[in-house]
């Protein structure tokens, strides 16, 4: 088995190596096989492969009678069209009645939309999946967190939806660093001026800006939030209520994904001034993926300034 390389190549082979040692996993796939670099799945466990075409609705009712029968499935493809297009199977056929079926959701943010534009730039699937109840949420930053994030949420009970990037996002973890579901991961903590959470492909800059901001006399403690839903409710309060300001990065809007969870803890349990970096509730253009993250606000700068702010709120 090649190794992986991209966050979707991670998958793949965390799903085969869980096909090998149990016969319940499952992929189904709205004719995105190759897009989610799983042709290997298919060779492999022809038996285990189901293609509907494209018919993202189908996909997900397939998913339902397949976990009906005590079966574990995966269905993968462009996360914009199994969180919008299949919304209502996904809410009412899988999340209702509690379906053991995995959503793998590729392409999402702006670092997905650099070939087609605002029509595969899915900056909304998150707000949508939070909302629905029963769904477990990841946002794993880069491929070795998807692959450990497969395998972290394999048996657990009820419907899981797991974030991939577009083999774009950058390597930011080293493969033995840890990931424990449910939890918040402290990367950086060079003090307590403010507490800088990030989930996703705009890690690497969270990083940067939490290092760039301690040799300039702001120390921060910075998160990777990788499980968005449960929320680590008890150590995110901790951490506002110790440091007393806070930043949030993302590649969504800043409407309804991890801005709006850390908002809703503060408001919840420790009041706390929270400052948001991401898409700001607006249709971005197509381009380059890292020269749009920047023209939309989400550079290493944006978010140096968004935690001084954050700071001067205290």
């Amino acid at each position: 088995m090649k190794d992986y390389k991209g966050t979707r190549e991670a998958f793949t082979m965390a799903l085969m190596e869980l096909a090998e040692q149990d016969p319940r996993y499952v992929m189904v796939c709205p004719d995105s096989l190759k897009a989610m670099r799983a042709t290997e799945f298919a060779e492999r466990f022809p038996e285990r492969y189901i293609e509907v075409g494209i018919a993202e609705q189908n996909a997900m009712a397939v998913c339902t009678g397949l976990a009906s029968c005590g079966l574990i499935p995966f269905v993968a493809s462009y996360c914009g069209f199994l969180t919008m297009r299949a919304c209502e199977q996904l809410r009412t056929f899988v999340a209702y009645p509690n379906m053991n079926v995995r959503i793998i959701g590729i392409n999402g943010g702006l670092y997905g939309g650099e070939r087609e534009g605002v029509t595969h730039q899915f900056f909304e699937d998150l707000g949508i999946v939070r909302s629905i109840p029963g769904i477990t949420v990841e946002t794993p930053a880069d491929e070795s967190q998807v692959y450990k994030a497969i395998k972290a949420t394999a048996l657990l009970e009820g419907p899981v939806y797991i974030r991939c990037g577009s083999g774009r996002e950058p390597v930011v973890f080293d493969r033995s660093e840890p990931y424990e579901f449910g939890k918040l991961h402290v990367v950086r903590e060079y003090g307590e001026d403010a507490v800088l959470f990030a989930s996703g492909f705009l890690m690497n800059r969270a990083i940067a800006a939490a290092d760039q901001l301690a040799q300039e006399g702001i120390k921060v403690t910075m998160c990777d939030v990788h499980t968005l839903k449960p929320l680590d409710t008890a150590h995110t309060s901790e951490l506002l209520s110790r440091c007393g300001a806070a930043v949030t990065v993302e590649d969504h809007n800043i409407i309804g994904g991890l801005g709006s969870a850390i908002a809703e803890t503060a408001a919840s349990y420790c009041p706390t001034p929270v400052e948001r970096v991401g898409l700001l509730d607006i249709f971005p253009s197509s381009g380059e993926a890292e020269a749009l993250t920047d023209y939309y606000g989400m550079s290493v700068e944006n978010i140096k300034a968004a935690v001084r702010k954050a700071v001067s709120r205290k």
